[in-house]
């Protein structure tokens, strides 16, 4: 390994096309700090495994999944109410 490189030449990332349009993807997400459980968050890198994703990704469906049932409550509330026009 050289002790001094030269970055004189050196792009910056907003003139590397393939990263722009990686940003440009990500223009949908914000970039939050978030302090989580250790074991919550070994939970969420299992499932992230499991299926194939990365643990934020997996995170993110599963807060996307509580935002539209809405509350534990009016999920019970929906349950309850299937489960008596079945019976």
């Amino acid at each position: 390994m050289d002790k001094e490189y030269d970055f004189s030449q050196a792009l910056k990332a907003t003139d590397v096309p393939h990263l722009n349009a990686h940003r440009a993807s990500q223009s949908n997400k914000s970039r939050i700090t978030i302090m989580l459980d250790n074991d919550v968050v070994e939970g969420f890198k299992a499932r992230a495994a499991k299926h194939g994703l990365g643990y934020q990704t997996e995170i993110n469906q599963a807060l996307r999944r509580v935002l539209e049932q809405g509350s534990l409550e009016e999920v019970i509330r929906r349950v309850v109410r299937e489960e008596i026009q079945h019976s």
